[in-house]
């Protein structure tokens, strides 16, 4: 059985909660790490394993504030695979969480809506200060 991954946030990587019981994967923070390959090889592994016997549903929730190029070419690769296993006729769908006065990560969200065949709600919030 694919054990549940998670991943502290940190200043450079972003928290990650992966749970193979409920099919809800949580992303949350900024990714620009070091070495993008070697920081998400571990998810990347988990979701090949987690298509082999998903979840009835698979929701992927991604809160980023910000990443750069690199991380952005590892969440190609990651909606990659989760389309592969939409395609496969599971239920799948990305959420993409961006502040409403972030144009920059709703015109990402967009983008990638565009380029995947599942599921893509872009869902503004507005961000509160104390």
């Amino acid at each position: 059985m694919i054990e549940h991954l998670i991943l502290e946030q940190s200043v450079d990587t972003p928290g990650i909660d992966m749970d193979p019981n409920t099919g809800v994967c949580e992303f949350t923070g900024k990714s620009f790490p070091a070495d993008v390959t070697a920081f998400y090889k571990p998810v990347i592994d988990w979701i090949e394993e987690y298509g082999k016997n998903p979840c009835p549903k698979t929701e992927v929730n991604l809160k980023l504030d910000y990443f750069n190029t690199a991380s952005s070419k590892i969440l190609l690769e990651m909606f990659n695979r989760w389309e592969t296993l939409y395609k496969n006729g599971n239920d799948v769908v990305i959420n993409w969480y961006y502040p409403d006065d972030d144009d920059d990560m709703q015109q990402t969200g967009q983008e990638y809506s565009e380029l995947l065949m599942l599921p893509f709600n872009k869902i503004g919030f507005s961000v509160q200060f104390m």
